[in-house]
């Protein structure tokens, strides 16, 4: 049967082994998620390991925490600094989820040191099967920029970025400069050449504190321990909506209700011109007074001016922009205008610029 072959490298923090002993081990990383593995192909995964003590380590047995995972180790007395391996082989028998634990016994102390080997297996490893049109560090990307749309209080969404290792050389993506809202995730944690995997976002939007748009940056690195770079940024974008959904039969009644002159603001193509303009007519079709709670730009190189936030039943706003060529050169994203409203059926309302250089 194939095997897949996992290595993991010498890089970042080592965790060590508690020991009053003069051999001591230690590793980058003593688990391994392996993602998803076929039913029936053993996968064979390799730590790589340390002898960070004085004096020679002699390992004299490494045991699995069932029959399903082998071991093999080094037989021979490694010496103080060498680095080792200790490869693991799982069957993979078993459908389902899986974490497998390997007890390495050694002269450096009386408890082992232990190693976790996870992952699942599937009947079908399914892959990604879209494209990869953006380049972020050393990996190709389905996307390059990240969006929580739609997003009430309390809500946990979750973002995927697909990736894939265009390189030659063995990556550990590292999701970096995560605020306090956002958690991710890097399965496998290790890609080889040619390979896929995904990153996962989840927002806790319960620590998000403004209505409207939260804008952050996150960067995407390739091993443990990259410094962040331009080229390895991925902005993100959450919008976190009003609760509207309380409302009474008679106060949707009597709500305000926007309604827009039109749906974009086409400026055309730029030329000579390095500034450009157009305005887009707000009226409140409703019962109510129409507020606009928050109006913000998606993105850099505009700027918006309305001439009036609060908008009386049957009145108009004029909400004029300003788009600077230059500005906009150096943009990733899309260029589009948000307006968190109290209409309660258009509580947000997405504006897209489109223009041309």
């Amino acid at each position: 049967m194939n095997k897949t072959t996992i290595t993991l490298a010498l890089l970042g923090l080592w965790a060590s082994a508690t020991s009053t002993f003069a051999q001591n081990i230690s590793t980058a990383n003593p688990t391994i998620n392996c993602g998803q593995i076929a039913f029936q192909q053993p996968l064979k995964a390799e730590f790589m390991l340390k002898n960070s003590g004085d004096q020679p380590l002699i390992i004299n047995t490494v045991r699995s925490s069932c029959g399903c995972t082998t071991a093999d180790y080094p037989k021979e007395a490694v010496a103080p600094g060498q680095s080792f391996k200790v490869s693991a082989t799982y069957d993979a028998k078993q459908m389902g989820h899986f974490q497998k634990q390997l007890a390495v016994y050694s002269n450096a102390g009386e408890q082992p040191f232990v190693l976790t080997l996870k992952g699942v297996v599937v009947e079908r490893v399914k892959n990604f099967k879209g494209l990869y049109p953006y380049t972020i560090g050393a990996l190709r990307t389905d996307t390059n920029e990240v969006e929580f749309n739609d997003v009430n209080r309390g809500d946990m969404p979750i973002v995927k970025i697909h990736l894939f290792n265009d390189s030659d050389q063995m990556v550990e993506p590292q999701l970096m400069h995560l605020p306090a809202y956002l958690r991710g995730e890097v399965k496998p944690t290790r890609i080889a050449p040619g390979h896929t995997g995904v990153a996962t976002l989840q927002l806790d939007s319960r620590h998000l504190r403004e209505l409207g748009l939260t804008q952050t940056s996150i960067y995407l690195g390739s091993f443990p321990g990259e410094k962040v770079a331009p080229d390895k940024e991925i902005p993100v974008n959450i919008i976190l909506l009003p609760d509207l959904d309380n409302l009474t039969a008679a106060e949707k009644a009597n709500a305000p209700k926007l309604s827009l002159s039109k749906g974009r603001i086409d400026l055309g193509e730029f030329g000579n011109k390095s500034r450009k303009r157009d305005e887009i007519t707000i009226t409140n079709q409703g019962k109510s007074t129409l507020t606009i709670r928050q109006l913000q730009m998606l993105t850099g190189g505009l700027e918006v001016s309305l001439n009036k936030q609060n908008i009386e039943p049957g009145a108009t706003a004029k909400l004029k922009v300003t788009a600077n060529a230059n500005d906009l050169r150096k943009v990733r994203s899309r260029a589009r205008i948000l307006m968190i409203t109290n209409d309660p059926d258009q509580a947000k309302v997405i504006i897209p610029i489109i223009y041309k250089f």
